[in-house]
């Protein structure tokens, strides 16, 4: 049974997503199938929780339109890039509420939750109570002014409200939230600590859902040796750490109800992270009742010799390593996971992959530019993959390693095989020279030590070293061709050019069942070059049992003497300097890397300066004071680069009364601006403060201070100074147009 991590429906995915949950899971569900084991392989798209509403609001939908805008978008991609689900589910869809729910009541009738009431944050102006997501405020590790109450974007710390620094905001109306009492379900996770650390640590699972009694008995599920280093890392400093209840239902509008016999009030939602993993099961049985077979789900999550395999990114290694497996035991009908195998993250271009900063190599505007070129990304991230640490992907790299090893190595020596054998013999498979067969054993034996390593890699979740073991491959054949150069010998060695091309091809035919799992699409093309039938399941198992006998030939070829091939044809295309210019230039563009702010957004937040009236999406501003400027013409007016910021720290100049030095982060940097409203405000009421800044104004220096900007005010008839803001939390950087 695999899973991975449901991609939430709040926006479009980008490679570090793929590095992070799917490639890694595709290579290892393809591998199996073709070694004939029995796999499942489940996805969806997580559709609930407050940052779907976030987005809705944003962008002017409901959240129905959200989710099925960016799961319309999911599907494409992972459709594009060959990624291969049995199903890819959803959890608004009808059969998850109905599973959802009743999980719930199973653990509600398990005695798992016990009701708290305690003080949450509330949205006066809004009257509701506010998620951890709909709450803004100062990072406590990195300063960020615009950290969300459960993660700061920046450095990637987890959080909870009550660890932000003031000012804090609510995102929905921009005022300063109280705390309300407020009652909701919370599992006991802390009596699941014992028997957690236990599994973690020694990979014995306690036999039943009887957690508390004595004496205990242990069953094996896993060897926690076979767990990577940082997953089990992250995993014990959460358990030396002690665990808490933790809360399993929400005040939100958007989400799966608490079953109303549970929950009188119908205000209370299930949490997400209790809603999104049951989309798993849910996927499963969606799958079953597709098939036509409503219980074939079972087998995959509740027979103990199942194994259960969740393919996640980091941030989420202790939801699915402590947080999921509580709630299964005490469900008590499922298998708990034999390995979680989580990737680190993977970086770009020197700095973090950010989705609220537009920091991304975008799946697909990928497709798009590169529409036949989902194997050069495949290729490339599974060669950066971040499996135990960080890693980065780079436009440089990404021409180099295609071109270099795509290219130049496998590429070109199918090419040269193919050209060769139709040059040579008619493009028929010609045959092995008896005199030569000492070498072609050799070359067999070579060839099959390489394919079980693959294997073991794979198997052991090294897919880096997998992937180097595939084009070593492609190596062991350019290194025959070199040795032999039968474009050469032809005319006084035809019997030995014979051989090395039947041995080329024979080497050719085993990458075009071994790259299946890491190259999909070349591995078609490959079939297709040589005429073979389509790959099929277990043809791995085949092809190493055709390579186990090399001494007697019984088993071999793998492709017949006298087969008729087809003509050559360009695997890969190098990589121009002006392909990848342009793209790191689309990249750097802070036009293409923000979202765009209109006016519209901007004034309506300038209520204390300004008159608004709108008509549909039409907005007139009626200045208060003072007539009209010098008329000045659209070429004057789209020179100034004007974004969005926020000013992170502000502190007066010596001897300067009207001037405060302010750091202002503007999305890709942080700079240096002095301005002139010391009078006005102190710094610590600007600190924090969202404005909007002349981001191309020549910089000047003052006080000796260099300043790299102009902070835009409003001002009314009596001189007093407003800031021009942009809607409450929209990201730094963005232009305003």
């Amino acid at each position: 049974m695999i899973t991975s991590a449901l991609p939430y429906a709040n926006g479009p995915l980008h490679i570090g997503h793929l590095a992070g949950a799917y490639i890694y899971a595709d290579i290892y569900v393809r591998y199996l199938r073709l070694r004939g084991r029995d796999v499942l392989w489940v996805c969806g798209s997580d559709e609930h929780g407050a940052a779907i509403t976030i987005r809705a609001m944003k962008e002017g939908l409901t959240p129905r339109e959200i989710i099925d805008k960016y799961d319309a978008m999911f599907r494409k991609v992972f459709d594009g890039m060959g990624i291969a689900f049995d199903i890819f589910h959803r959890t608004s869809a009808p059969l998850h509420y109905e599973t959802s729910q009743d999980f719930f009541r199973t653990l509600y009738k398990n005695n798992a939750f016990e009701v708290i009431e305690n003080e949450q944050y509330f949205d006066e102006e809004k009257q509701m109570f506010l998620a951890d997501r709909y709450i803004v405020g100062v990072c406590p590790v990195c300063g960020n002014p615009d950290a969300y109450g459960d993660q700061c974007e920046r450095c990637g710390s987890t959080l909870s409200p009550n660890d932000l620094k003031a000012p804090m905001r609510s995102i929905l109306s921009g005022s300063t939230p109280i705390k309300k009492p407020t009652k909701h379900w919370f599992l006991k996770l802390n009596e699941h600590e014992q028997w957690l650390t236990h599994w973690i640590n020694e990979g014995e699972e306690i036999v039943g859902n009887a957690i508390n009694t004595e004496p205990k008995t242990y069953t094996k599920t896993h060897n926690p040796d076979d767990w990577k280093p940082h997953v089990l890392g992250q995993c014990k400093s959460w358990l030396a750490g002690g665990l808490q209840p933790r809360a399993m239902t929400r005040d939100l509008e958007w989400g799966i109800p608490v079953p109303p016999e549970i929950d009188e009030s119908g205000t209370k939602k299930l949490y997400v992270w209790l809603d999104a993993p049951i989309g798993y099961i849910s996927a499963a049985k969606q799958w079953a009742i597709n098939k036509g077979e409503p219980e074939a789900w079972k087998k995959y999550w509740q027979d103990k010799d199942t194994a259960l395999i969740h393919f996640i990114g980091k941030d989420n290694i202790v939801f699915h390593c402590l947080i999921f497996p509580a709630l299964l035991k005490a469900h008590g009908d499922y298998i708990l996971p034999t390995n979680v195998p989580a990737n680190q993250f993977m970086n770009l271009e020197g700095n973090k992959m950010s989705t609220s900063k537009n920091w991304a190599v975008w799946v697909h505007e990928y497709l798009e530019t590169f529409p036949t070129g989902q194997d050069e990304l495949r290729f490339n991230l599974i060669k950066n993959m971040p499996e135990l640490q960080d890693s980065e992907f780079t436009w440089k790299r990404f021409q180099e390693t295609t071109n270099n090893e795509l290219v130049g190595n496998l590429a070109n020596f199918v090419n040269r095989v193919i050209v060769l054998t139709h040059k040579f013999f008619e493009g028929k498979v010609p045959s092995i020279n008896e005199a030569d067969k000492e070498m072609s054993r050799e070359q067999f034996s070579l060839l099959r030590q390489h394919i079980e390593n693959i294997g073991t890699a794979i198997e052991k979740f090294d897919f880096r070293t997998a992937l180097q073991g595939m084009m070593d491959i492609s190596t062991q054949g350019n290194q025959l061709l070199q040795n032999n150069e039968p474009w050469k010998k032809f005319k006084t060695e035809p019997e030995l050019t014979a051989t090395v091309l039947n041995l080329g091809l024979q080497i050719i035919t085993a990458l075009s069942i071994v790259t299946q799992p890491f190259m999909p699409f070349l591995s078609a093309r490959l079939r297709d070059l040589l005429k073979l039938k389509p790959i099929e399941n277990g043809d791995w198992e085949k092809l190493l049992t055709h390579l186990a006998d090399t001494r007697s030939f019984k088993s071999l070829p793998l492709i017949i003497t006298g087969h008729v091939i087809g003509e050559a044809l360009h695997l890969f295309t190098r990589i121009t300097d002006e392909t990848i210019d342009a793209q790191i230039k689309k990249l750097m563009r802070t036009e293409d890397k923000i979202e765009m702010i209109t006016v519209t957004q901007v004034v309506e937040n300038i209520k204390e300066n300004t008159d608004v009236v709108t008509s549909g999406k039409d907005v007139t501003v009626q200045r208060l004071y003072k007539g009209l400027g010098e008329t000045i013409t659209y070429e004057d007016f789209i020179k100034p680069d004007i974004r969005t910021a926020t000013i992170i720290a502000a502190e007066r100049i010596p001897k300067a009364d009207k001037l405060l030095k302010l750091t202002v982060d503007v999305g890709f940097e942080i700079r240096t601006i002095c301005s002139g409203i010391a009078e006005h405000f102190t710094p610590e009421e600007v600190t924090g403060k969202q404005v909007i800044i002349v981001a191309n104004l020549a910089p000047r220096k003052l006080r000796g201070i260099e300043s790299n900007g102009m902070i835009l005010m409003a001002e009314d008839d009596a001189g007093k100074l407003a800031f021009v803001t942009p809607p409450t939390g929209f990201m730094n950087g963005a232009v305003v147009k």
